[in-house]
């Protein structure tokens, strides 16, 4: 880390933005700030404003948390000034580059020296009387002592001079700081600091000066003075010195002007550096981007396609790039895929320079550039809180990534913990102590990294690909091969149903499998009939015809798919929701053949709430199995479970993995709804929502089972209001039956806290929740900002329970980000579309000649054919 010629010390009680703060500050080596209890929070927001861009030196002794200054500097403070009290800790902080930190001695200032030794921390010396004192405790220090900070009551401007030629570093209040050619005795030029240590060893007493973009690339050699530089620093803009025309003003002819971003000595302070955003043509008077040349590499790929963005030519693949996001994003995923598999030097390089190309077209279509990201680059290289390095789940398991690593001590451990829908032992998150309070974690986006939230609404680990395959493939391919007598022994083997003897319940169903009390059934009627209406209204009343040119007529109409197997999990609850979801729209599409399957109970029978959804939608018949067995069975049939054209409905880790097995076996010939894994909400909630009723709707998914996830963002709550919502959470969580269900899923849930409904909505788009509640002042205006949800749910009085069961939306949803891709079920789910054209000899006429070229490109001769011999008779018989 380059070390600065001055800092500039700023108020942050006064703190708003970065702009405010002066454009003198903006050429100071860095910003000093004192650190207290009630600004810390400031302290943050400075370091998101200037990351990347400019050093922040923070003064942590009044900070008592050691953690809150490991924060700090993971936030992007180059430095922590730190008290000797505080010292002693921060050697054994893992991954502390422990000379981002500056001591500050208590004692005299002949003890430094010991109090230094074997450390590589810098010195802080505060309010030091006289420029003396500092020379005589360098002097003691050596050549190679660390860098020196000195602060001073009333700090002149000779006073900052006199110490930046002793190499130590002045502290300076920010409004003491000017550009003027003549300050006041209080103000301290910004020049004189710059020009304090140079040097130069020409005749003439010009400095060589080396201008570089802020990647660092050489545009030019020019030269300065002290009045070039004086000028830069006033008017913000690359001024020079030339040996024929004295003042150099860049651009002022040619309008190829440069914006001063900072000016730096090198390390024998006999040349100086410019750092600028060049304007229009480029640096030299040759019209090209530097004196050397045109930019090369990455340089002149960001150069065009800034130009591409600005105006592409009508009809150029960058324009279609910037214009087709969804195409973007599939070339990246593509050519990303294709680097993983290069193996030779060659083939490596070539894809990499492809997925640079298509990833830089992304950052310039949202506005970033190569030095945004090289800046983001460079604020990770200074983490100190690093990330284990592990892959993500599922790209772990498609390139063999076993899952776990090796501890200091050279043993495995486990690193993907395995999410079950039940408490495994007493030391499952899912089996703590009763009296521990239940409680998310929480996160203020102001202060961490997006990297950090990204990493906290990570779903919790699923088992790997691997293991759930072999357990699954056996089943699968037992039950097809067994059929009804495999089906059988699993169910015995799972469920404990031993006495069972079928595992098909046949319709009619007897009335005594649906002995209900009245109130039971009254709710499913009307769940039943609300739901019916939702998805009868999503019926097509016609078929959609277009005609695309005279004579040519295209079609489209739906049709139900014929046959439809749908899965109602068993597990830690009874479902007859899902029921009642799955199988009310495969009736109103008129689906010929409904079969259920959902696991039995251990003496064997189904719970009669299923039994009687069964009936009211014309089931054909129940399944009495779950698992993989039920979803084999469904997909190739048996002796007695029919089978069936499209599987839909969700389930544990097994059933989504059988469905995904089945519907890639070309055998099966057999389509599923979306891949499924548990239950997740999304809360969004500001001022106007009520804690109890946030508390209740995460509550509502969390017991699901402990691999459920739930997240509350809090859109401007203070600690007050939060703390509210967490009170609740633990109060009626403690009250539930199943709470060690929701023990564990709260384990791996997180509370956000965010400045805006739209940094709200932002985080929930990336997420795509199952369910998304909008507990916010205008749910309607939010929901117009919805990209990525399964279902939504607007304002205080709409609770995700009441889609669960009886609204009239269907609850089957797309689970674990899966709602970027996929649809709920609906009315859609159970029909396919077919499309017809119907041509008149007019029609084939108008378009025939189109499709005779385009068959003769491809080479398609007898496709070309069907068209000319139509032709050829029309010519022959008149028709034309």
């Amino acid at each position: 880390m380059a070390l600065p010629p001055f800092l500039a010390a700023i108020e942050l009680s006064n703190y708003t933005n970065l702009p405010e703060l002066g454009p003198e500050l903006l050429y100071a080596g860095g910003l000093f700030a004192v650190i207290t209890a009630g600004n810390i929070d400031r302290a943050f927001q400075l370091l998101k404003d200037t990351v990347g861009q400019h050093a922040v030196y923070l003064e942590v002794s009044n900070v008592q948390s050691q953690e809150d200054v490991i924060n700090l500097l993971d936030a992007g403070a180059a430095k922590v000034f730190v008290s000797s009290s505080q010292a002693s800790g921060f050697d054994k902080v893992p991954n502390l580059d422990t000379s981002r930190v500056v001591y500050r001695p208590t004692g005299s200032a002949g003890d430094t020296t010991t109090e230094l030794e074997g450390t590589s921390f810098g010195l802080y010396l505060q309010n030091v009387k006289n420029a003396e004192v500092v020379g005589q405790i360098l002097h003691e220090l050596g050549k190679k002592r660390p860098p020196v900070y000195v602060s001073k009551a009333i700090m002149t401007e000779e006073d900052a001079v006199e110490l930046c030629r002793q190499d130590a570093i002045p502290i300076i209040a920010a409004p003491q700081l000017t550009f003027a050619a003549e300050p006041n005795a209080q103000q301290v030029r910004v020049a004189a600091l710059l020009l304090a240590e140079a040097k130069s060893d020409r005749p003439d007493g010009l400095f060589t000066t080396l201008v570089t973009d802020e990647r660092g690339i050489a545009l030019g050699l020019v030269y300065s003075n002290e009045e070039s530089i004086a000028e830069s620093l006033r008017s913000g803009r690359g001024v020079y010195h030339s040996r024929k025309r004295g003042l150099w003003r860049k651009g002022d002819t040619s309008g190829d002007w440069q914006e001063l971003v900072r000016i730096e000595l090198d390390c024998d302070h006999d040349c100086f550096r410019f750092v600028v955003r060049q304007q229009g043509n480029g640096f030299c008077h040759l019209q090209t981007a530097t004196c050397f040349g045109e930019y090369q590499g990455l340089s002149k790929l960001q150069k065009t396609l800034q130009g591409r963005k600005r105006s592409a030519p009508e009809g150029s693949y960058t324009a279609r790039l910037f214009n087709d996001t969804k195409m973007l994003n599939a070339k990246i995923m593509e050519e990303a895929a294709e680097l993983c598999e290069a193996t030779s030097k060659e083939d490596v390089a070539a894809e990499t320079a492809d997925v640079l190309y298509f990833a830089l077209t992304k950052a310039t279509a949202a506005g970033v550039s190569l030095e945004d990201i090289e800046r983001n680059l460079d604020a990770k290289s200074i983490k100190v809180k690093r990330r284990k390095g592990d892959a993500k789940g599922p790209y772990a398991e498609k390139f063999g990534v076993n899952g776990t690593s090796t501890d200091t001590n050279g043993e495995k451990k486990e690193m993907l913990r395995e999410a079950e829908s039940k408490p495994k032992s007493k030391d499952d998150p899912a089996g703590r102590t009763k009296d521990e309070r239940i409680q998310m974690r929480r996160y203020d986006t102001a202060k961490e990294s997006s990297q950090v939230i990204q990493e906290a609404l990570q779903r919790p680990s699923q088992r790997s690909t691997e293991k759930i395959m072999g357990i699954v493939n056996p089943i699968i391919k037992d039950v097809q091969a067994r059929g009804d007598k495999a089906l059988l022994e699993y169910t015995h083997k799972f469920e404990k149903a031993t006495s069972l003897t079928t595992p098909v319940l046949k319709a009619p169903f007897h009335k005594s499998l649906m002995q209900l009390p009245p109130e039971t059934i009254e709710a499913i009627d009307i769940s039943f009939e609300n739901i019916r209406k939702f998805h009868a209204a999503q019926k097509e009343d016609k078929p959609l015809e277009v005609e695309t040119m005279p004579g040519v007529v295209c079609s489209r109409f739906a049709r139900p798919i014929e046959r439809v197997g749908l899965y109602v999990p068993g597990g830690t609850a009874v479902l007859p929701s899902t029921a009642l979801m799955l199988g009310v729209p495969a009736m109103v599409a008129e689906c010929q053949k409904i079969v259920l399957a959902s696991p039995p109970r251990a003496d064997g029978s189904l719970t009669p709430e299923i039994v009687y959804v069964a009936h009211k939608v014309g089931a054909e018949s129940i399944v009495l199995a779950g698992g993989a067995q039920a979803v084999a069975a469904m997909a190739y049939g048996t002796e007695n479970v029919s089978k069936v054209d499209k599987i839909l409905g969700p389930g544990n880790q097994f059933v989504t993995a059988a469905k995904m097995i089945v519907s890639n076996d070309t055998t099966a010939n057999v389509s599923i709804d979306m891949p499924a894994g548990p239950s997740e909400v999304l809360v969004i909630a500001d001022s106007t929502a009520n804690p109890a009723f946030v508390a209740s709707d995460l509550l509502s998914q969390a017991e699901h089972g402990v691999d459920s996830q739930v997240v509350c963002i809090a859109v401007g709550l203070n600690g007050t209001q939060v703390q509210a919502i967490e009170d609740e959470l633990h109060k009626q969580a403690m009250a539930l039956p199943r709470v060690d269900m929701v023990r564990g899923a709260i384990e791996h849930s997180v509370t956000l806290l965010v400045s805006s409904i739209n940094e709200a909505m932002t985080l929930s788009n990336a997420y795509a929740p199952e369910h998304l509640i909008l507990q916010v002042a205008d749910p309607l205006e939010a929901r117009d900002m919805v990209q990525n949800a399964g279902s939504v749910f607007l304002g205080p009085w709409t609770p995700e329970s009441v889609g669960d069961y009886s609204a009239g939306v269907n609850h089957a949803l797309p689970t674990y980000g899966y709602a970027k891709q996929y649809s709920g079920v609906n009315l859609g789910s159970y029909v396919k579309h077919i499309t017809s054209a119907n041509l008149t000899a007019e029609g084939l006429k108008n378009v025939g000649g189109a499709v005779i070229q385009l068959a003769a490109v491809e080479e398609l001769d007898a496709h070309k054919r069907a068209v000319e011999i139509r032709l050829e008779h029309m010519a022959n018989s008149g028709e034309a």
